[in-house]
């Protein structure tokens, strides 16, 4: 029975020691984005944009929708920094948020999302257009 609960705090030590090189493995990147969303209720977004990460450019496919009120359409580009990924691939996912929100011209915007991959994104920038939202909505990310 003894050798048995040593054995059981080995695994678990070595669990904790590979979880733990695999959180320091990840790795920063800058992100660009931008997405045109347009509705009546139920809404859309689509765009386009580029990872940067670990010297390479991956390009990037954007498309969500967003249900609630809204009314409007804005364009939005954002720029930031993506933390917690290791590969490229980590960033593709959905990202939910609610909110609410307005713009008539332009309008600063800043978000943070995560992922199921544990990406983090952290944005800021600039909507243009005439919208006003109250919706839950959903980004989807992923790699052309």
């Amino acid at each position: 029975m003894k050798i048995l609960s040593v054995l059981r705090v080995g695994l678990l030590a070595l669990a904790a020691l590979i979880g733990a090189g695999s959180i320091a493995s990840a790795a920063d990147g800058s992100i660009s984005i931008r997405i045109v969303k347009a509705g009546f209720v139920v809404g859309g977004s689509a765009g386009d944009g580029v990872l940067t990460f670990q010297g390479r450019r991956y390009p990037l496919s954007v498309g969500g929708l967003s249900y609630g009120f809204t009314f409007g359409a804005s364009e939005t580009r954002f720029h930031g920094r993506v933390r917690n990924i290791r590969r490229a691939s980590d960033i593709s996912g959905v990202y939910a948020q609610g909110g609410a929100g307005a713009a008539l011209g332009k309008g600063a915007q800043v978000v943070v999302l995560t992922n199921q991959n544990g990406a983090i994104l952290e944005l800021s920038g600039e909507q243009k257009g005439v919208i006003v939202s109250l919706d839950l909505s959903g980004l989807a990310l992923s790699l052309k």
